[in-house]
């Protein structure tokens, strides 16, 4: 089995778990780590009360160890509703009774799940002064969510991450299991979780100890790894006109294949790409400036085993004449998808071409009551090939719905 049909498997069977072992007693605490750490809460009328009750008793239990105040962790918590909304900032509550009252306090809002307009929000509370957020400490995100949301959640999401933060997400619903995994940071089984909501103790000591090691990345440090590529985040230490960064890297097995790439002061991130599967790279960022002394910064990282895709095809959105076909994963060393097509049974098929950075796709123009025999092949950069194939099935037409089909014509 692949890596990703494993890690896909892993989420399931975490899911469907139902009970698993009990969180043990108090923690110690967690000290000497400094961050702000942002919580994305589902407000909306798709979240039933009970289940806000116990996301709030999650997110208290969660928070326990940590101590907070200007030189430890700072929390903010945001609802997604018809419009995102401040329950409090980062430099409210200093202390852990003053946080356990607040998130206690917290009422759901009801409305939509704009979850989409509530990360772009998050970037500006995250980022700016005004709410009490810090610059050059780490920052994470937790949202919790039931899977559901009625915009989009991909641009506003991707802005965050190249931004450097770190994003967790609980999903407490089944739903939307690719959007999601390409939502969360890197890998996914370690910074996504699906859990019933009568069991997120069960997550509680997993995504404390993430938010912890993502926390106390004080400097230089690599996240999304994958096979080919890393992103590389740190503080924020220049601007554009203080100076600009020296990045050097390498194989640490090869000293003399050592690249050296310059970044502009401006810069807390950076891409490397063309990266070699499982192996360790040694990083250095070196400031440069003449307007003060900043020490370099290192770090290393060890790239994933090569991923294939695709290792999952789904179909869905099904009517008479059309359905959705979606992949994952989608990788930087896939060119194009080429999407084959064709009734069964029969000899006869088409073909549909996909950009390599798109996952999904829609198929139109079949005919009704007909199974069809679909196949996904990922086209490398490299020349080489591989395929998926799985079965679609078109609806019964009925007369209303060949007639808006006639009318769209």
């Amino acid at each position: 089995m692949s890596p990703k049909a494993l890690l896909a498997l892993g989420l399931w069977l975490r899911f469907a778990a139902g009970r698993g072992a009990p969180e043990p007693g108090p923690q110690p605490p967690t000290s000497n780590a400094e961050g702000d750490l942002l919580f994305l809460l589902d407000s909306s009328a798709s979240v039933s009360p009970y289940e806000f009750s116990k996301v709030k008793e999650f997110m208290w239990d969660l928070l326990q160890p940590f101590s907070f105040g200007p030189r430890d962790v700072q929390a903010s918590l945001i609802h997604i509703s018809t419009a995102p909304t401040t329950e409090f900032p980062f430099n409210q509550h200093w202390s852990g009774a003053a946080l356990r009252g607040a998130i206690g306090a917290t009422r759901q809002l009801m409305g939509d799940t704009n979850t989409g307009r509530a990360l772009a929000y998050a970037k500006e509370q995250l980022f700016g002064g005004h709410a009490g957020a810090r610059p050059g400490v780490p920052k994470v995100l937790v949202w919790v969510t039931d899977g559901f949301s009625t915009d989009d959640i991909s641009q506003p999401m991707r802005l965050l991450k190249d931004m450097g933060v770190t994003v967790f997400i609980v999903s407490t619903g089944r739903r939307n299991f690719l959007q999601l995994s390409a939502a969360a940071s890197q890998p996914a089984d370690r910074h996504l979780h699906f859990v019933d909501v009568d069991d997120l103790h069960i997550i509680t000591r997993e995504l404390r100890e993430g938010i912890r090691d993502a926390i106390r990345a004080n400097w230089l440090h690599a996240t999304d790894v994958t096979s080919s590529s890393a992103r590389l985040t740190w503080p924020r230490l220049l601007d554009q006109d203080s100076g600009y960064y020296s990045l050097e890297y390498g194989p640490r097995a090869e000293p003399g294949r050592r690249r050296t790439q310059h970044v502009s002061g401006a810069h807390t991130s950076l891409v490397l790409s063309g990266l070699a599967p499982e192996t360790t790279y040694e990083v250095a960022l070196i400031p440069e400036s003449n307007v003060l002394y900043l020490p370099p910064q290192s770090t290393s990282l060890t790239t994933l085993a090569e991923e294939i895709s695709p290792v999952q095809v789904l179909i869905s959105e099904c009517g008479p004449h059309s359905f959705q076909v979606s992949w994952a994963p989608v990788l930087d060393s896939v060119a194009r998808y080429q999407l084959l097509y064709g009734p069964l049974p029969g000899n006869s098929a088409q073909v549909l071409e996909v950009d390599g950075r798109h996952n999904s796709t829609v198929v139109e123009h079949l005919a009704p009551s007909t199974t069809y025999l679909v196949t996904v092949t990922a086209i490398y950069r490299s020349g080489s090939e591989k395929s998926l194939s799985v079965k679609a099935c078109t609806q019964e037409a009925t007369e209303a719905q060949e007639y808006r089909d006639r009318e769209r014509a």
